[in-house]
C-alpha cells in the first residue's frame, strides 16, 4: 500500500517529508508538503480524528473555503470534522500538524468545540506567535529545520497549556485503539463516572459527543482501507457497519462525496504517504 500511495502522491504533484522519528510531545504528528504542480491544485479537506494545524510559508497561495463557504487564506486550523471543506492552492509549501484533541486544547490554547464545523485562520487562534512560525519556517533551509522548530514550539505549548481530564483521554484512546467500535454506552462505566457527567465533559474537551468521535474514528479508518484497494463489502462487514449502504451513508455524510470518489481521488493516498509509520526525509 506505501508503494501505491507514493506513486499516487508523486502523480498528484506533491512531495511529502516526514520526520525521522516521533516527536516529543505525544499526539502530535508533522508533515511537510510542497507542491510542485504547474498550475493550482484543488481538493477536498476530509475529516480526520485529530484537529488539523497547517502552517504555510513560502511565495505560494492557499485558500481553504469551509462548509459554510467561509473563506481563510494561508495559514489555518480546522477541527475534527470540516463538512465539505475544500483546498485551493498554487506553489503551496506546508508543514501540516495533526494534533490529537487530547493535546489540541493545550497545543492551541482553544478548545476543540468551538472549531466543530469550521476552519479558522491560525493568526486568530495563535495571535502574533502565527506570524513569528511562520517566518522562521520560511528562513529554515531544510525540512528537518523545520520540524525542530514547530515540535519545540508545539512542546512548549502543550506543557503550559490547559490539559484534559485523564478519565477523557482514557476514553478516547479507548475509541481511537478500537477504530471506533467500542461500546460507548460502557465507557463511563468504565472510567467510573456518570453517562451524563462523561457526555459533557468530553465533548468541551475533545469538540465532540462520544458516539460522534466513534463515528468520526471508524469513518476514517474504513475510507482509508477503501483507498488501500479493499472490497466495500469487506470494509463494511469487518468495520461495524450494517451493511454497504451504511458505510456509503456515512461516507457522504463526513465527506459530501461516494466513497468510490472519497476512494479514488488522490487525496487520501497523498494522505497514507504522508502519515506512514516510518518518516520520509526529502530536502528542499
Amino acid at each position: 500500500m506505501r508503494s501505491t500511495a507514493h506513486q499516487h502522491a508523486t502523480a498528484a504533484g506533491w512531495d511529502v517529508a516526514r520526520p525521522p522519528g516521533p516527536g516529543p510531545t505525544a499526539g502530535v504528528r508533522i508533515a511537510g508538503f510542497r507542491n510542485r504542480s504547474a498550475g493550482p491544485v484543488e481538493g477536498p479537506l476530509f475529516p480526520h480524528p485529530a484537529v488539523t494545524l497547517v502552517v504555510a510559508f513560502g511565495e505560494g497561495s492557499l485558500v481553504v473555503a469551509d462548509a459554510g463557504g467561509r473563506r481563510q487564506r494561508g495559514s489555518f486550523v480546522a477541527g475534527l470534522v470540516t463538512g465539505a471543506a475544500r483546498m485551493r492552492g498554487e506553489k503551496v509549501m506546508c508543514l501540516e500538524v495533526r494534533l490529537s484533541p487530547v493535546v489540541a486544547r493545550a497545543v492551541l490554547g482553544a478548545c476543540p468545540s468551538e472549531l466543530d464545523g469550521v476552519v479558522v485562520a491560525l493568526d486568530d487562534v495563535w495571535g502574533r506567535d502565527a506570524a513569528r512560525i511562520r517566518e522562521q519556517l520560511g528562513d529554515a533551509t531544510s525540512w528537518q529545520e523545520r520540524f525542530a522548530l514547530a515540535q519545540a514550539s508545539i512542546a512548549r505549548r502543550a506543557e503550559t497549556g490547559p490539559s484534559v481530564d485523564p478519565e477523557v483521554a482514557w476514553a478516547w484512546d479507548r475509541i481511537a485503539i478500537s477504530h471506533g467500535r467500542v461500546r460507548v454506552e460502557e465507557l463511563a462505566a468504565e472510567v467510573g463516572w456518570s453517562r451524563k457527567r462523561l457526555w459533557s465533559r468530553f465533548g468541551s474537551q475533545i469538540g465532540l459527543p462520544p458516539k460522534r468521535a466513534a463515528r468520526l474514528v471508524r469513518f476514517d479508518h474504513a475510507v482509508h482501507r477503501l483507498a488501500a484497494g479493499e472490497g466495500v463489502a469487506r470494509v463494511a462487514a469487518e468495520g461495524g457497519y450494517v451493511d454497504q449502504s451504511h458505510l456509503h451513508r456515512e461516507v457522504v455524510a463526513f465527506t459530501g462525496v461516494t466513497p468510490a470518489t472519497a476512494a479514488g481521488g488522490p487525496w487520501l493516498a497523498v494522505d497514507d504517504q504522508a502519515w506512514a509509520e516510518h518518516g520520509v526525509s526529502e530536502t528542499d
